[in-house]
């Protein structure tokens, strides 16, 4: 982890509530997966290349029609409003400043038109599909209108994974904060917080049906198999992510990092992968992108991030990924997010 996250990560810890500290740092079960994130960026080996003009380096790129000056994305997280006053809307807005994308919970803390309102660069939404479904196609609906980019589908959660350190799945939360944004949605008589949980019985066509209403291309997240892809991707979707979750599902799934090749693989360039899981550094980003991913997530860091100082503590953790990220590619002989291919990895490992 560079040095600002780290400060971060300490401002964070000594500003945060320890029982919000720890429902954001925790992971399911032993917290494996979890503990593996970080490691497994670090299991590769690189390739340099010498003797090619890095005199000007630009980690810019495009992502489903929207320009963004950095291939660090922030991951959808819930309930912003526990780690800053400000919550979500701080969160876009230091994405925007950054040249970044944001993707929005489906659980944030403020209503989605305010958190539109307050971006000022692109952001996608993330969706649930829940068990009233008619909650979700409202919220990508509502999404689409305030000037959502795409849909992100996440699927590995049919249901919430338990984590030991916060005594269940999730911390406490007032229903004026669970239901921000979905209790204009309830049917009269029902209870909210179960019409909002997570369907188990989802499957596929959800995916065309959510690219239906939206008018969005549909993002599935949640994928660790190239056969998982390529059924995502027959259903309809635009792109998938390749995560587990931050380690807080199904604890011993594969880390994200050793997932991807077999994913981009799957894929072949019929439609964007993305990742996140324990992205903390440029050189972890420089693998990603080499192996086939077109952008990264990162999660707990810009949580911590937006703890320790706003807005402006987004903004200054996303460049200094980005600055991160210049100098490692110009190390490698890149110039540019174009420039990088699988023959800049390895998996090669020192002994012991």
């Amino acid at each position: 982890m560079i040095s600002l996250l780290h400060e971060q990560l300490d401002a964070a810890r000594s500003r945060l509530e320890p029982a919000v500290y720890d429902y954001y740092a925790a992971g399911s079960g032993e917290e494996t997966t979890l503990g593996e994130a970080e490691a497994a960026w670090l299991s590769y080996r690189l390739r340099p290349r010498v003797l090619h003009d890095v005199s000007a380096v630009d980690i810019g790129t495009e992502l489903l029609g929207a320009r963004i000056e950095s291939p660090f994305l922030v991951a959808p997280m819930a309930f912003h409003a526990l780690a800053h006053p400000d919550a979500e809307c701080a969160t876009v807005a230091g994405a925007g400043a950054a040249g970044s994308l944001a993707v929005v919970s489906t659980r944030a803390s403020r209503l989605l038109e305010d958190i539109a309102a307050a971006a000022t660069g692109p952001w996608w939404f993330q969706a649930y599909l829940m068990r009233d479904r008619g909650l979700t196609e409202a919220l990508v609906g509502r999404a689409a209108q305030a000037g959502a980019g795409a849909v992100v589908l996440t699927v590995d959660t049919p249901y919430v994974g338990r984590k030991g350190r916060v005594s269940g799945v999730r911390i406490a939360v007032p229903d004026d904060e669970f239901l921000v944004n979905l209790a204009q949605h309830l049917l009269p008589g029902s209870i909210g917080r179960e019409s909002a949980e997570q369907d188990p019985s989802m499957t596929p066509d959800v995916i065309g049906r959510l690219a239906e209403v939206s008018g969005l291309p549909v993002l599935v997240k949640g994928v660790l198999r190239g056969d998982e892809a390529v059924r995502c991707l027959d259903a309809g979707a635009a792109g998938v992510i390749v995560s587990n979750h931050g380690g807080r599902q199904l604890d011993r799934a594969v880390p994200s990092a050793l997932a991807l090749p077999e994913v981009v693989a799957a894929v072949g360039g019929r439609a964007p992968v993305l990742v996140d899981g324990g992205v903390r550094t440029g050189t972890d980003a420089l693998v990603a992108l080499a192996l086939g991913a077109s952008a990264v997530l990162v999660g707990r860091p810009l949580l911590w991030a937006l703890a320790s100082g706003g807005a402006a503590g987004v903004t200054d953790a996303l460049d200094a990924l980005g600055a991160d990220l210049r100098h490692v590619l110009a190390l490698a002989g890149a110039a540019r997010l174009g420039d990088l291919d699988p023959s800049l990895v390895t998996t090669s490992r020192l002994p012991g």
